[in-house]
């Protein structure tokens, strides 16, 4: 049953990312079709075509390497100036980079047809072909906030209650975790107050020092601050009401902030402060929650991951190191499809979690692959989408400029000359993309440890 569990898993995000890369591409077809560019191609992957139709004056298919998809629109590339050699390739001009161009650009000139002269991508207003490159990446956005809609609006965001998940038999030092890694009880490590006391998973403390319990918030609150008192603590057990005394035990815990995650200095390191602590988890619940909170969640996450994407050589030189040492890998760090997949199986197979709390863990797996393209193809280097933006506004600013200094129009930029930075790019694109796949299959993300 749990291998099935975990194949379903698999299947449903990779179903869901496929389904992501195509409507990527639905996002650059729409609005390419919308100004009347001749769209020759559409499809999903790369390599050998496996199966394709035509409609009209497009081929939709589907390629062998679900690596992917495009959209093939004529014009992509200008003609060459005449001093830039027309047609054909002076003598002089053997360099390889500059053999790249002009194929690229007798490649382009094959496609045109009569009556495509008005129908090319670069004579297109600058802001429609701005429009047409986004449109791939903003619709990655509009399905990851679709997701987190009815992930935090239907299955709700994991809260804490008043229920104990676990009970810690002793107390190591926080500190001592940090250094260590130890989290297994040591001679010298003092009792837990909780286990002294008796309380079991399950158990709902329902009282303590004598106040009614309504939340979880509230009761690690009235416990930071009983620390070396003897207090009461009332909890359910199977229908029964038990007291019991604690004394909650003075010791160096982390800051909480508002959501309940740790507070963090400069450096990365938690903020520490002498509280009264019980040792015990809480069990979490999905709590539906109103449309507010869904832009704040989508926002929270897209920070995330522009820090990632922002710090990428170094997070991918972590990965490296973690997959080819011990160091353990970063649960906040870059992942491939494949381990995105295996977080996905090892969720659905958890048959001791609700199966509403692994559904909606799988939803947030797909909205937030989903905000991760936006991001990523916002990069500003070709091929991705945020470098042919980035060639737009360049033309845009050099005919700007032109036209305040009354200079000839310089013409449409030909992002042709950019094709060594571009096979650089895939090239290293590529090796990233191996390098987490190996990473992610004998040095997985831990996030159940």
């Amino acid at each position: 049953m749990s291998i099935l569990l975990f194949l379903a898993g698999v299947l449903f995000v990779a179903v869901g990312i496929a389904a992501s890369i195509a409507l990527h591409e639905v996002g650059h077809l729409a609005p390419a079709k919308l100004f009347k560019v001749r769209v020759t191609q559409y499809m999903i992957g790369f390599g050998p075509t496996i199966f394709s139709r035509r409609k009209g004056e497009t081929e939709y298919g589907v390629k062998a390497l679900p690596l992917g998809g495009y959209v093939s629109m004529v014009g992509m590339f200008p003609p060459a100036k005449a001093d830039d050699g027309g047609a054909t390739v002076r003598q002089s001009s053997t360099g390889m980079f500059q053999q790249l161009a002009a194929d690229a650009r007798q490649a382009a000139a094959e496609q045109l047809q009569p009556g495509d002269e008005n129908r090319v991508f670069y004579k297109l207003p600058i802001w429609k072909r701005i429009v047409i490159m986004l449109g791939g990446p903003l619709m990655n956005l509009l399905i990851g906030i679709v997701m987190f809609a009815v992930l935090i609006m239907g299955f709700g965001s994991a809260q804490p209650t008043t229920t104990v998940s676990e009970v810690y038999q002793c107390v190591v030092p926080a500190d001592q975790q940090q250094e260590t890694g130890q989290t297994d009880c040591g001679p010298a490590d003092p009792a837990a107050p909780a286990f002294e006391a008796g309380l079991q998973p399950g158990d709902r403390v329902v009282a303590f020092d004598g106040r009614e319990v309504t939340g979880w918030t509230e009761l690690s609150s009235w416990i930071r601050d009983a620390a070396g008192q003897e207090v009461p603590i009332t909890y359910v057990r199977d229908g029964e009401t038990i007291t019991a005394t604690i004394e909650p035990l003075l010791t160096e815990r982390p800051v909480p902030d508002i959501d309940g995650r740790a507070t963090l200095n400069d450096d990365g390191t938690p903020v520490m402060q002498e509280v009264g602590f019980i040792g015990v988890g809480s069990q979490q619940e999905l709590v539906p929650q109103p449309a507010s909170e869904v832009m704040p969640a989508v926002g929270e996450s897209l920070v995330r991951v522009t820090g990632v994407v922002l710090n990428l050589p170094q997070r991918v030189a972590q990965v490296a190191e973690a997959a080819f040492s011990d160091a353990p890998r970063d649960p906040e760090g870059p992942i491939s499809v494949v381990g995105v997949g295996r977080i996905a199986g090892e969720v659905s197979a958890m048959e001791e979690i609700p199966l509403e709390a692994r559904a909606a863990t799988l939803v947030g797996l797909v909205g937030g692959v989903n905000l991760a393209l936006f991001v990523f193809n916002l990069i500003p280097l070709l091929p991705l989408d945020g470098g042919h933006v980035a060639g737009a506004l360049w033309e845009g600013l050099r005919r700007w400029v032109a036209k305040l200094f009354k200079r000839p129009d310089p013409g449409p930029f030909d992002m042709a000359k950019l094709l060594p930075l571009t096979y650089a790019v895939a090239v290293l694109l590529m090796g990233m993309g191996a390098l987490l796949i190996y990473a992610d299959i004998v040095k997985p993300v831990d996030l159940f440890g």
